[in-house]
């Protein structure tokens, strides 16, 4: 009887024994799906992309640029921002422009007007939103351009440099930094694996290599070869207990050996293969140990924070049909049947044109000046497409280019977008896809991480909270505090427009002294004043601004590289040039004039503090407040480029065209600064600027005034003309930034009376229109005239329909 009744406890034990381990399995599958879906909920993925009007640039030009932002896996045009920060960033990662923009239906347009003294290099523009700060400056929009002046005379024969770009990256020479990546991250002994490698030259660019893997013993058990832009694979299978080594050939034909990762006795290996148009192949493979274990695994494939495919199965090769995914980069996770992360394989999903756009011009061919048509046909899925789109035309007898070197709205958001690393040439992926391309596209796959997150941490909520809110207007936001530091509750809070004295906002504070100006919109250069008192009108507080700290100007994208007119950029620079010297002939463009030296003196003023030595206004040329008030600059150098004669700001630092190679002596209200420190000065507090050039007005400083001197003197407020910050008890006067003042670009009519055709028929960017939309039946059209010259024309329209689909297509034609 004892017997029995041990033999049904033993049932019973091992029964709720399976239950509990069954239970165990769903719970680890549940726990991944539950803290995915509650990162994607609460950290939503936004993305940026600009369309340029053309790949380079000459200074005096405009960068006309077009932004869409999208969120979520879908790619739809995103709800969650209002305001777009875009910056122009030098190689030494000095902002020469930044401009905010308004978000519309989550699309913006904007450009930058280049000035002719802009410096002639390597220059990124970035575009981002204030929510995206909080996955890091590797997620933004980042692409490098070229930018060249051969017309300013602060280009010297001496500045002379060179680029290298596309497929002449390859052709670098010296030894190769070389890294191995096996498939999913693991060699396990006796497990068959894809290993994938990529090699760079000291500039940062793929470069060739070839070369054969050896063991211990010097045995070769592979050879490799790269096949794309460094990156190149090979297959091996490890033995435990051996090590390996990569013995590399390089270009020049120098050798150097690099260790392959530890090889693992106990793993898993997660490979991946691309069968067909509709499936992916995936097998997980596992050491002997584990496999005579018999314990499953879960496997997880996710996109933009959504699982797509989630199974608890055994190690073996399953079929899984891409129809699953969405276009893009999906992560495919081994974890252990108890949730532990162990293999990570990154896959790009491509599935056939989703928005299929049609460019049909109305006619085979065209001569100079000629007006041109063009119909726009969007197609999602067999159906009339409702899209927002953007369109560049531009001579490419003027602008020869190769598009694999060329961003574009796919590689951007389908690819570049999702991954923390530089991605060279993202375009050659997407223009021409074949065999090849998926292939390169592949092992492009091979050497790069995922890492929008790490996986213990969501699983284990040790996520860091979300630092950067999101923006969906501009907005004011302080704290109202009494004298000894304590916050003014229902503290009456006023904000004045000090250019538009009708413009006044009034608002209460919280229990926590904060209050908020919302939903604003106003323009850069604006003035506020904010007011604030207590609820019994006592103006005895204190106003404390937020302000947020401008982003880290560091990328992934290096731009240290030296620009020289030659090659394709010798036939822009001819052009540009050509361009900017009409414009002066006329008056227009974004350039400084010239003038002989001389020496100019401004009636004296009666600068009550001036620290200049000669005296007061004793100067070769003075600037007033009221020279400075309108100016609307960055930074106090950008006004005062072009401005001050004989003098030119290399990257915000003043020189004498007297003496190039060493700076100006700066003196702020008399005392002697570094020549960097000029643009700490906020322009709007400047009463004076005076120069001194001249031997007669530097000799009185010595040794320090040999090059030039720059001196400052700031407002203190009683000033016959005094406009700049308002003091007092409970006032605070603000110069917030507002949004770019849009401009539009001028297409020229050649068939209206006045237009000034020779002027117009020396135009690169032929045509420019950021706001190409179709409607229900989608369709649109857009209209412009041909330039004056002879030549290959390339149009260029993307955009993002109401579904999220993304299209691209070229069109080119020829002026006879």
């Amino acid at each position: 009887m004892a017997r029995k009744h041990f033999f049904f406890g033993l049932l019973a034990a091992i029964g709720i024994t399976g239950l509990l381990g069954f239970a165990f399995y769903e719970d680890a599958l549940s726990k991944i799906i539950r803290q995915l879906d509650k990162w994607a909920n609460e950290r939503p993925i936004e993305k940026v992309y600009l369309h340029l009007d053309k790949p380079y640039y000459a200074a005096g030009d405009d960068i006309w640029f077009k932004g869409y932002v999208t969120s979520g896996g879908q790619n739809k045009l995103t709800i969650i921002s209002g305001v777009l920060n875009v910056d122009l960033i030098d190689w030494h990662g000095s902002i020469k422009q930044s401009v905010k923009l308004p978000l519309k239906d989550g699309v913006a347009a904007g450009d930058f007007a280049l000035p002719d003294t802009l410096y002639q290099g390597g220059y990124r523009i970035r575009a981002y939103t204030n929510y995206m700060r909080n996955a890091g400056s590797e997620y933004f929009f980042d692409k490098a351009i070229s930018i060249i002046n051969n017309i300013s005379s602060i280009t010297k024969s001496s500045d002379k440099l060179t680029i290298q770009k596309g497929s002449d990256a390859n052709t670098s020479t010296g030894k190769a930094d070389v890294q191995f990546f096996p498939e999913s991250g693991n060699l396990v002994a006796g497990i068959a694996t894809k290993v994938a490698f990529k090699a760079v030259g000291i500039n940062g660019s793929g470069i060739d290599v070839k070369g054969a893997i050896n063991d211990n013993t010097g045995k070769q058990v592979a050879q490799f070869s790269s096949t794309h832009l460094g990156m190149g694979i090979f297959d091996m299978t490890p033995v435990y207990g051996n090590t390996y080594t990569a013995k590399i050939t390089n270009a020049d034909g120098s050798i150097n050996i690099v260790p392959l990762p530890k090889v693992l006795n106990n793993g898993y290996v997660l490979s991946i293969t691309d069968v067909d148009a509709q499936n992916l192949q995936v097998k997980i493979s596992a050491s002997k140990n584990l496999l005579n274990q018999g314990a499953d695994v879960i496997l997880v494939a996710q996109s933009e924070g959504k699982a797509y495919y989630s199974e608890k199965i055994k190690p073996g090769s399953i079929t899984i049909p891409k129809s699953k995914f969405p276009a893009g980069i999906v992560q495919f996770t081994l974890f252990s049947a108890g949730g532990e992360p162990l293999n990570e394989r990154l896959v790009f999903v491509q599935h056939p044109e989703r928005l299929k756009l049609t460019l049909l011009a109305d006619r085979q061919t065209y001569s100079v000046r000629q007006k041109v048509k063009i119909n726009v046909d969007a197609n999602s899925n067999g159906k009339p497409a409702i899209g927002n789109f953007s369109v560049s035309v531009i001579d490419e007898t003027k602008l020869p280019f190769n598009d694999a070197d060329e961003n574009n709205i796919m590689a951007n958001l389908l690819l570049t977008a999702d991954l923390k690393g530089y991605v060279e040439q993202p375009a050659y992926y997407f223009n021409n896809i074949n065999d090849k391309t998926r292939v390169d596209l592949d092992v492009l796959m091979l050497t790069q991480g995922y890492r929008r997150f790490e996986w213990k941490e969501i699983l284990n909520d040790r996520l860091a909270p979300n630092v950067y809110q999101r923006e969906s207007s501009l907005q004011v936001l302080g704290t109202v505090t009494n004298l000894s530091g304590k916050p003014v509750a229902n503290g009456k809070v006023k904000l004045i427009d000090l250019d538009n004295i009708d413009y006044t906002l009034d608002t209460i504070t919280d229990a926590r002294g904060r209050f908020a100006f919302t939903n604003m919109t106003f323009e850069d250069s604006v003035r506020f004043v904010v007011q604030a008192r207590t609820d019994k009108n006592k103006k005895d507080v204190v106003i404390q601004l937020d302000s947020i700290a401008p982003a880290n100007t560091a990328g992934k994208i290096n731009v240290n590289y030296e620009v020289s007119v030659d090659d394709d950029l010798s036939v822009y620079a001819q052009s540009s040039k050509e361009l900017y010297q009409a414009q002066m002939r006329y008056g227009v463009g974004n350039h400084v004039i010239p003038l002989r030296e001389v020496i100019i003196r401004e009636k004296k003023q009666a600068l009550k503090y001036s620290s200049n030595l000669n005296g007061p206004g004793n100067a070769d040329q003075i600037l007033l407040a009221r020279d400075l008030q309108n100016m609307a600059c960055f930074r106090i150098t950008d006004c005062l480029q072009g401005r001050l004669l004989g003098v030119v700001f290399r990257n915000g630092i003043p020189f004498s065209t007297r003496s190039y190679n060493r700076p100006m002596q700066v003196i702020i209200d008399g005392a002697y600064v570094e020549p960097s420190f000029l643009n700490n000065v906020n322009y709007n507090d400047v009463q004076a600027i005076e120069v001194l050039r001249n031997a007669g007005s530097v000799g009185i400083y010595g040794g320090r005034g040999g090059n030039g001197v720059i001196i400052v003197t700031t407002k203190r407020g009683d000033e016959n003309e005094y406009t700049g910050p308002i003091t007092g008890r409970g006032i605070k006067v603000l110069y917030p930034k507002g949004y770019l003042k849009a401009r539009t670009f001028y297409s020229p009519q050649y068939d209206k009376s006045g237009e000034n055709k020779q002027l117009a028929d020396l135009r690169t960017t032929i045509f420019w229109k950021p706001d190409v939309l179709t409607g229900n039946n989608g369709k649109t059209s857009f209209e412009y005239f041909n330039a004056g010259t002879k030549g290959n024309y390339r149009v260029v329209i993307e955009g993002i329909d109401s579904d999220g689909n993304i299209g691209r297509q070229v069109l080119r034609y020829k002026i006879e």
